[in-house]
């Protein structure tokens, strides 16, 4: 619930590039039949940490008859985990130009609304964008962007409850979230599943990786008995470092994205990322074909997956439920 500009373009470089008029209309309908339309696929990551959901977004695309080269054609960023880049690298897009930018998360959205209010931007996944700010309903968001949501203060109740029945002891957790920029949001509603469930939760702020080991250090010095890692494109490109410290400190954690278990973390739950990009190839579709990316509902999240590792169990002396081991979608032995 999937990305290089140095140095970055000043703040007001970007005012004149908007003036300079770098933007498509918002209804695709107004471009010529038959040409090759431009994606700009403005990714997290980088290539190699976002190959299975930049393929899953291919895919969706060929399933709706969309053939790179022949009709349509993908220019890709990459931010690699670095927030801040995301309006410096859609300017670039947009200087491309682009009839479309693809993008996942709140922080990425704003980056690229940020460059513009007129071309379509389609997140392939996103927390709340009403509470966000860029939509003013699910329903009909209205602007120019729309995609996949997740209701994270959902997610975040089912994520809490699964680490409390892996570690039913557990009384004080830390949320672990990258605080630039903060995302007050997600935060919060990680507080408030926390206290629901009767936990102490506190809030780690991690600015960069060199930061880690010192969360963690403060975590086993105020005795928490579990994490909680909030989604973060940073916690991506250092996930293996993050479950390497977890294990250290041996500190159980949850995770949203199946990525952190397969490189070493105990748990996750959360959205197939991989469903929500192919998914996301249908929004594409349709504002290629005319309709406006204001009028085209925010969908909601159909499969979610449990994922667990029962090497990382063993080094943290946990035993998993046998109830948890049966609902899960994948353990990683």
């Amino acid at each position: 619930m999937a990305s290089i500009c140095s140095p970055e373009m000043p703040r007001r470089a970007f005012m004149t590039l908007i003036a300079g008029g770098f933007f498509a209309p918002l209804a695709a309908a107004a471009q010529p039949a038959g040409k090759l339309w431009r994606v700009g696929y403005l990714g997290n990551g980088n290539p190699a940490l976002s190959a299975h959901t930049r393929d899953a977004f291919r895919q969706g695309l060929r399933e709706l008859g969309w053939i790179e080269e022949q009709n349509v054609s993908i220019e890709y960023r990459w931010a690699d985990g670095h927030l801040d880049r995301f309006p410096a690298l859609a300017a670039e897009l947009l200087r491309t130009p682009v009839d479309l930018i693809l993008v996942a998360g709140r922080a990425a959205v704003l980056g690229a609304r940020e460059m513009t209010r007129t071309l379509p931007i389609v997140s392939a996944i996103t927390g709340d964008p009403v509470a966000a700010g860029f939509a003013a309903s699910l329903a009909r968001p209205g602007g120019n962007v729309t995609g996949l949501a997740v209701q994270f203060e959902d997610l975040a109740s089912k994520q809490l409850q699964i680490l409390t029945e892996t570690v039913p002891k557990t009384a004080r957790i830390v949320i672990l979230h990258h605080s630039v920029p903060p995302n007050r949001v997600v935060l919060e509603a990680a507080e408030k599943a926390a206290r629901a469930l009767g936990l102490k939760g506190r809030g780690l702020a991690v600015r960069d990786v060199s930061d880690l080991a010192g969360a963690f250090r403060t975590a086993h010095r105020e005795q928490a008995d579990a994490m909680y890692v909030l989604p973060s494109p940073t916690f991506n490109r250092h996930r293996t470092h993050l479950a390497e410290l977890a294990v250290k400190h041996r500190l159980p954690g949850i995770y949203e994205d199946d990525g952190y278990v397969q490189t070493g973390g105990l748990m996750s739950y959360g959205p197939d990322f991989g469903d929500f990009y192919r998914r996301s190839a249908s929004y594409v579709d349709r504002i290629f074909k005319g309709a406006r990316p204001g009028d085209l509902p925010f969908e909601q999240p159909t499969k979610f997956e449990l994922v667990i590792n029962l090497k990382t169990a063993k080094a943290l002396g946990l035993t998993i439920p046998p109830s948890l081991l049966q609902r899960a979608d994948q353990v990683i032995e």
